[in-house]
């Protein structure tokens, strides 16, 4: 059996290294997990043509590319409208039938609920990308109001990083990174916020987990802020991809 993750670039991936643990620890024979960088999602038809694959992860920046390559959806991936897993079947002639799921709405829902405090009422979501779609969705579920934040605000409640003065911060106590700035190899950037104003009150969370500490959780561990990186939602979020690819 193939898998496999798509997105460009990969550098930052562990998906590789985690299966291929997960298939010498469990003791699971004849299963491979494969790194594919494509630089178009156009791509995708002919790497499925050269690589029989019974399911494959989809990271940045396809989530939401994805979409138009899919034979069926799930219910809650289509209402978010971003897909980070896909399960493939094949039919009589070895046509492939992609059915897309989002596994991030799980793993961050039970990464971030052992931090969450009486105090996390109200969130600020770093970025408008596939992952924060997931991100919202989990905030809605549990009942802390959200507010996007984008370098180019065009979507309805979202703020620009221009717009985060004492008081935004001061309103919003937990704050999500779902952007790629920081992660490897542009280790030293972070996101563009005022993290002066952060308090030990705040909650910090980074779904980036490469590097382990990016300098968005540096800056706010300076304040005395409670933070978290984006490892253990990988490792969520690809255990219920292994379920969602092995189930009959």
């Amino acid at each position: 059996m193939h898998y496999g993750i798509i997105g460009f670039p990969l550098s930052h991936s562990f998906s590789e290294k985690y299966f291929t643990n997960k298939f010498q620890t469990e003791g699971i024979l004849g299963c491979d997990f494969k790194l594919f960088p494509i630089k178009e999602i156009s791509e995708l038809p002919e790497l499925l043509k050269t690589n029989i694959l019974s399911g494959f992860s989809v990271t940045i920046p396809y989530k939401e590319k994805i979409l138009n390559f899919l034979d069926d959806i799930d219910e809650t991936a289509q209402k978010i409208g971003a897909v980070n897993c896909v399960k493939v079947d094949y039919d009589a002639v070895n046509k492939p039938f992609l059915i897309g799921y989002n596994t991030d709405i799980f793993g961050f829902s039970m990464s971030i609920k052992p931090f969450l405090a009486s105090q996390h009422e109200r969130a600020l979501i770093l970025g408008t990308g596939g992952a924060s779609k997931a991100v919202k969705y989990v905030l809605d579920e549990l009942g802390i109001q959200s507010t996007f934040v984008s370098r180019l605000p065009q979507i309805s409640n979202c703020a620009s990083y221009e717009m985060l003065n004492k008081n935004a911060i001061k309103n919003n106590l937990l704050i999500i990174n779902t952007t790629p700035v920081g992660m490897f190899p542009h280790t030293f950037e972070k996101p563009n916020i005022p993290y002066e104003f952060l308090t030990k009150q705040h909650l910090l969370f980074d779904l980036i987990y490469n590097p382990v500490e990016t300098e968005f959780l540096k800056e706010g561990k300076k304040y005395g802020t409670l933070v978290e990186n984006g490892m253990n939602m990988l490792a969520l979020q690809a255990e219920k991809a292994w379920e969602i690819w092995n189930a009959q």
